[in-house]
């Protein structure tokens, strides 16, 4: 038993490791998709890409009968929540770089936390703690200096990208609270499946309306550019999820999230080569600051639970 519990924790680790990587890569490859297409038309091709790969979950399941009774009604309010986070999500790197709007989106904890006392009853002993509430105050504080603390104010354009930002950090609180409350009941891989189906229905219907050309400028792609598609869909919104409940479930909710947190600086960092971001050594330290707020909130959230 000792040999098969150190080889789930070590698989744990490398599909963690691999989550980290797949969800830091995500900000790049809208930032590098800002020269070429518009967020409508990158959000509709990369998310029907996802559900065509998702598809055979839900094909599979209908052939067996197995898709949990309610699933599709259940999945409408998680997927509405998705689409509108999504569409403030890849629209900010058209006014931020990727390492800024990933620190922006930790700003969603805080708005987790006050949902989760709001919605469910046996979360309000975990807010009841001093300690729980001083690592809100600490994620708000590291995640404000990242905002203020660059070299110079956000203001126009940035400002925008900065407010697209933080509601997308925001409304992804909302959309795992709402996944939470209306889907409970139901194993994560149907409902990411489901979730996802409805979610690229939704995009690719704003992408035929209101992107460029239709959503048809990506026939114009050369190779690379296709490939850099398909890759954000794949690594970044279909393996990722898959990646990331397979982690849960051999190293526990509190690790997996903990080991999240460190995307900002996976992903500033790469920005810093590849796009020549530079975040000033104060935005750093602030994010590490909002980032020790959050394992607080983490481990005090994991004490009260055991």
């Amino acid at each position: 038993m000792h040999g098969l519990s150190d080889k789930g924790r070590t698989s744990g680790a490398v599909f963690i490791s691999l989550t980290l990587l797949a969800w830091s890569s995500v900000p790049l490859f809208l930032k590098y998709f800002t020269a070429y297409i518009d967020a409508w038309t990158a959000n509709g091709w990369r998310y029907g890409i996802s559900a065509l790969f998702w598809s055979p979950v839900i094909l599979v399941g209908w052939r067996r009968r197995a898709l949990p009774v309610g699933l599709w009604r259940a999945a409408i309010v998680p997927s509405v929540v998705n689409c509108i986070g999504q569409s403030c999500f890849a629209w900010s790197p058209y006014f931020i770089d990727p390492g800024l709007l990933t620190f922006m989106l930790r700003f969603q904890i805080i708005f987790v936390a006050l949902g989760a006392f709001l919605l469910f009853p046996s979360e309000r002993r975990i807010l009841r703690s001093r300690a729980y509430w001083f690592g809100v105050i600490v994620v708000f504080a590291g995640s404000l200096g990242t905002c203020l603390l660059g070299a110079e104010l956000p203001r126009g354009a940035t400002t925008f990208g900065v407010v697209l930002a933080i509601a997308a950090g925001i409304i992804f609180g909302g959309y795992s609270l709402s996944v939470r409350y209306y889907m409970h009941e139901v194993h994560p891989v149907f409902a990411f499946a489901a979730i996802s189906l409805y979610t690229a229905a939704g995009l690719i219907t704003v992408m035929l309306l209101a992107g460029q050309q239709h959503g048809f400028a990506v026939t114009a792609f050369a190779q690379m550019q296709w490939g850099m598609l398909a890759a954000s869909a794949l690594i970044g919104i279909a393996l990722a999820h898959v990646f990331y409940y397979v982690s849960i479930a051999r190293l526990g909710v509190a690790v997996s999230a903990g080991v999240i947190l460190l995307q900002p600086f996976f992903t500033g960092a790469s920005s810093y080569f590849i796009f020549a971001e530079r975040l000033t050594p104060a935005q750093w330290i602030s994010g590490l600051v909002a980032v020790g707020g959050a394992i607080v909130m983490l481990r005090r959230q994991q004490r009260i639970d055991r």
